[in-house]
């Protein structure tokens, strides 16, 4: 999938706001605001259920990494999420 296409679904879902759960939520860390190295996903199931989370890294900025933003669409669309949040900005490590 085009990162553009990726970025796009993934805002789209983001902007929905929060909708119960599953839920989905994403955050970016970098050593800079202006690059994210790496992005946290986390599903949570329901109200009080155990977080789980899966990491992706890139040597370049994950937004712009097709592949990672592919992957992205593929688990929040598998977890059938009803709501996505992301945490603004990125994080610094």
């Amino acid at each position: 999938m085009n990162v553009d296409k990726a970025k796009k679904r993934i805002a789209k879902q983001v902007k929905k706001g929060f909708k119960g759960y599953p839920l989905i939520t994403l955050e970016y860390f970098g050593k800079s605001a202006d690059c994210a190295t790496e992005v946290a996903i986390r599903f949570t199931q329901e109200e009080g259920a155990e977080v789980q989370e899966e990491r992706f890294a890139s040597e370049t900025d994950v937004r712009e990494n097709e592949v990672i933003q592919s992957a992205l669409i593929k688990i929040i669309d598998r977890a059938n999420a009803s709501s996505v949040m992301e945490i603004d900005g990125v994080s610094i490590i």
